[in-house]
């Protein structure tokens, strides 16, 4: 037991250095719990455990510290046409001044889901879920439209989602 324990922390240790871009590190192991938590997010700790070669205290050490970092986030991910969301959309916008401004404003809107400063034809991309197409236009033309330093949008509506994933973490 003694070893466990040493070994855990020692692996906590690992786990804990920040890279030089202040990103927190991410070794094998914390990976591998990712992984796991990507399968099925209700895994118990102890099957983690016993997949990473951890104790069951030692992935619930693991899996908090990654969610207090903003590594990783366990949420239930919906069906949007299914709870009531029938129209989505990604807007380009286009922004005079300050980017940064317009896009902390954007994720205080609760129909925003993604938000993203980009380089390219846009300065942000916003994918907006709403109940319906007044509702998006009620978004994009009396909120988003009338924040300052808007200069214009351009809506792409989507038709149907062929495929959502979150499985980008470890690969």
């Amino acid at each position: 037991m003694h070893s466990e324990a040493v070994a855990s922390r020692s692996a906590e240790h690992r786990d804990s250095r920040e890279s030089r871009n202040g990103t927190p590190h991410l070794d094998a192991v914390s990976l591998a719990i990712i992984e796991q938590l990507q399968e099925d997010g209700r895994r118990p700790y102890a099957a983690i455990g016993k997949a990473v070669g951890l104790s069951e205290a030692a992935v619930r050490q693991r899996v908090q510290k990654l969610l207090d970092q903003g590594v990783m986030q366990i949420v239930a991910v919906t069906d949007p046409l299914t709870v009531g969301f029938r129209r989505q959309a990604m807007v380009g916008i286009n922004v005079e001044g300050d980017v940064e401004s317009i896009a902390e404003a954007l994720t205080d809107m609760p129909e925003v889901e993604y938000v993203v400063m980009t380089a390219g034809s846009f300065d942000i991309l916003a994918e907006i879920v709403c109940e319906d197409d007044d509702h998006l236009l009620d978004v994009i033309n009396k909120r988003i439209r009338a924040l300052p330093g808007v200069r214009s949008t351009e809506s792409f509506v989507y038709l149907k989602l062929k495929k959502q994933t979150y499985m980008w973490g470890t690969r």
